[in-house]
């Protein structure tokens, strides 16, 4: 009987074993379109940060058509980068964010962008961080550095992400917000638009179950 017991422990020992290489295995699955996003469990992700471009560059867009003081177009601007504000750190989406405002503003026809392989040396050079250009004198030597280099522009455009978290026990929500700053550096004149997304982060088990009813 001992005996038998010992044989059935080592067998279940044995096809336990061979399990946890299984377990540890990543698999991949492409994503086509149309298939429904991963969303992430613990910060935001393409599920958030799609939207929010998508809304806020259509805003901005809108908002510069009816603003007749901002110029003709297409207008040739300037963007200088995404600031983050959040409680959450961007890592590799800080490129992506980027990358997905200048293809839409770019696309637009509105507007003919600076491509950011002249803009970040000249920003490097001049040693400017993203506050420093809301001083005319700078945004004046910005504009000079850039010439040199066959350059010229008239806007300059921010990015700034920011959140705010509300906290109900073991349950979060966070708001995000996109905004988008364009500034006229010739007159000082500006538009700013932008777009609010919440989500929500459940760690309660009747927080779950009530978000998938």
């Amino acid at each position: 009987m001992k005996s038998l017991l010992k044989l059935t422990f080592l067998a279940f020992l044995a096809a336990s074993l061979a399990l946890i290489p299984a377990c540890k295995t990543q698999t991949g699955t492409l994503m086509r379109p149309g298939t429904k996003q991963l969303s992430g469990s613990h910060k935001a992700g393409q599920e958030v940060y799609k939207p929010l471009v998508e809304e806020s560059v259509g805003r901005l867009l809108a908002a510069d058509a009816q603003n007749p003081g901002m110029g003709p177009f297409p207008k040739r601007i300037c963007f200088v980068g995404v600031e983050n504000f959040t409680a959450e750190e961007l890592a590799d989406y800080k490129e992506q964010l980027y990358e997905m405002i200048d293809t839409s503003i770019s696309a637009s026809g509105q507007y003919t962008s600076i491509s950011r392989r002249y803009v970040e040396p000249a920003l490097r050079a001049e040693r400017f961080r993203m506050d420093d250009l809301f001083i005319p004198e700078n945004q004046r030597k910005l504009q000079t550095a850039l010439e040199k280099d066959g350059q010229p522009f008239e806007y300059l455009l921010f990015a700034k992400l920011t959140s705010g978290t509300t906290t109900d026990n073991r349950d979060s929500q966070r708001d995000y917000r996109l905004s988008l700053e364009l500034i006229n550096i010739n007159d000082g004149s500006s538009v700013k638009e932008g777009c609010d997304l919440s989500k929500m982060y459940n760690r309660s088990l009747a927080a779950k179950i009530r978000n998938h009813e």
